[in-house]
């Protein structure tokens, strides 16, 4: 392969992707995709459907064409047609399409088991309808269905049809791997071979992913003198899926010194939209596209980023439009804490970040999913129970909660080493932690504050499931508020009132009120 070979990339996820199960885009959806394949992502030809299919597919592949006409652009948008003169071009020229990607039989298998004819009969019958689609000032593409099982076990037909295809107008003769079953060696094989034997024709190599070889395989296909790779966004295809346009993408670049037309700082964009059009959610571990391929989970990984980037390498989510992200979780250790406080602009004494990590951790190991987003929440939290005395503290409680009964608290508190019991049933199961807490402290001749607002929220984003916030507001003279944070609302209610419990304690028992009547801790948390 030459020095920084050019490569075209045609996109299929239009006409291939779409015979994903279950998938099946709108007219208006192909249209968006197409804008974005060619006017952002930069993809030098795109497939966008089969002749013949139905109505839908014939009103898309309109409003494509009708657009590609007017940019000038109409050459790059390719339908997969059959050897059925005259029905697949006329069909075309209603479209207003101009390139046919001709499906032929590239194995004798496929010949004889299915069409039932002889190769002779196959090749009139393919020069008769390229003949008919020139005429009619359409371009064409061959393809060779299963070439791969072809160039096995037929070679000499296979070999044969591309000889008798050079002598044809056509511009490109595309190599299917139809059924994903080539080995990358073998690919490196075949291609050795064809190129070697047509050294001036121009082929494409379309992969299938059935063992998880489709990248593997384009890049041989690329090395062995593939002038042209087929995708899809995010793999989308038959069965087990086509080569994937992302990590097509990355990987000729890459490995194999190739020059792309696509802008890879929007793959992720169209990789989401493609996602939201066709109702398949995206893999997180999906290379280059997928929620966590750039977030650094273990500690020491983003430890070694701080120490000349020791984690990092070609693959940098900026080329594709992302940003790098440590993850925060019982293995994420100090090193990943300080990477997202950083990316927050918040700064914390050493105490405080071991504090801050402990939380982490123990959320971590109730296999909770924690966020940037979550981080100044916990910060918040632990920094507030840390500029609180704690005397008193929710020792123990039983809740139950049953249908067509009222909720109910067995509550037991610890007040400055003393333990105190009560239950109480009420309208909601923190109703009834309150009406059991009234009881202890009317026990003890003590008041509780007024609750005035009641507010639960989770992080902006939505993303977190591992803990919501829970705001409450009191009056005791003058209006606070404290928060709790947990996995469950009610007990995030419960450790908000926990707070409250010790903030007032220390009110009472302070004898600056008259300065200071809401004691500092009362300032930070009002505030």
């Amino acid at each position: 392969m030459s020095n920084q070979s050019r490569i075209e990339i045609m996109d299929t996820t239009l006409r291939d992707g779409e015979q994903t199960s279950g998938v099946s885009f709108l007219p208006s959806e192909k249209l968006q995709i197409a804008k974005l394949l060619l006017e952002e992502l930069k993809v030098d030809r795109i497939e966008v459907a089969s002749a013949r299919v139905s109505e839908g597919e014939l009103e898309g592949v309109k409003k494509i064409t009708r657009w590609a006409k007017e940019k000038g652009i109409l050459e790059q948008i390719e339908v997969l047609g059959f050897v059925d003169t005259p029905m697949s071009v006329d069909w075309m020229v209603e479209s207003g399409a101009k390139v046919l990607n001709l499906l032929t039989k590239g194995s004798l298998n496929h010949l004889t088991h299915q069409l039932k004819k002889t190769p002779e009969q196959h090749f009139e019958e393919i020069e008769a309808c390229i003949t008919y689609a020139i005429s009619h000032g359409i371009s064409v593409n061959v393809y060779l269905e299963d070439w791969s099982n072809g160039m096995r076990n037929s070679k000499d037909f296979t070999l044969a049809l591309i000889h008798f295809l050079g002598g044809l107008p056509v511009k490109r003769i595309m190599l299917p791997d139809t059924l994903g079953l080539l080995q990358p060696v073998e690919v490196s094989q075949f291609m050795d071979e064809i190129t070697s034997k047509f050294p001036d024709y121009h082929f494409d190599f379309h992969a299938h992913n059935d063992y998880d070889l489709s990248v593997a395989n384009v890049l041989q296909a690329v090395k062995g003198g593939a002038r042209g790779i087929h995708t899809t966004v995010n793999g989308l295809g038959e069965r087990a899926g086509n080569a994937p346009l992302e990590s097509v993408v990355a990987v000729l670049k890459d490995f194999g010194n190739c020059k792309l037309s696509v802008n890879e700082s929007k793959i992720y964009r169209i990789s989401k939209l493609v996602e939201q059009f066709s109702g398949l959610h995206i893999p997180s571990n999906k290379p280059v596209v997928g929620e966590n391929v750039f977030t650094q989970t273990a500690g020491i990984h983003a430890d070694g980023d701080n120490k000349k980037n020791l984690y990092y390498s070609d693959l940098d989510p900026e080329r594709f439009g992302r940003i790098r992200k440590y993850a925060l979780g019982k293995t994420s250790g100090k090193a990943n804490i300080l990477k997202n406080l950083n990316e927050l602009g918040i700064s914390l004494e050493p105490e405080e970040l071991k504090k801050v990590t402990q939380r982490i951790i123990e959320l971590g190991d109730r296999k909770e999913r924690v966020t940037t987003e979550d981080l100044p929440y916990i910060i918040a939290d632990v920094l507030q129970n840390n500029s609180i005395k704690t005397d008193i503290c929710i020792d123990g409680y039983h809740m139950v909660h049953s249908k067509g009964l009222k909720p109910s608290v067995q509550l037991r508190m610890k007040i400055h080493d003393q333990f105190y019991e009560q239950n109480a049933s009420g309208d909601g199961q923190y109703d009834s932690f309150m009406r059991a807490l009234k009881k202890i402290y009317k026990s003890l001749n003590k008041a509780l504050p007024k609750l005035t607002d009641f507010h639960i929220s989770i992080p902006p984003g939505g993303k977190t499931d591992a803990f919501v916030e829970c705001v409450i507001t009191w009056d005791y003279g003058k209006i606070f508020k404290t928060k709790g944070l947990d996995s469950d609302q009610t007990i995030a209610a419960m450790k908000a009132t926990e707070k409250m419990l010790n903030i007032i304690e220390q009110l009472n028992q302070t004898k600056s009120e008259k300065n200071n009547p809401y004691g500092n801790e009362y300032s930070l948390i009002a505030r």
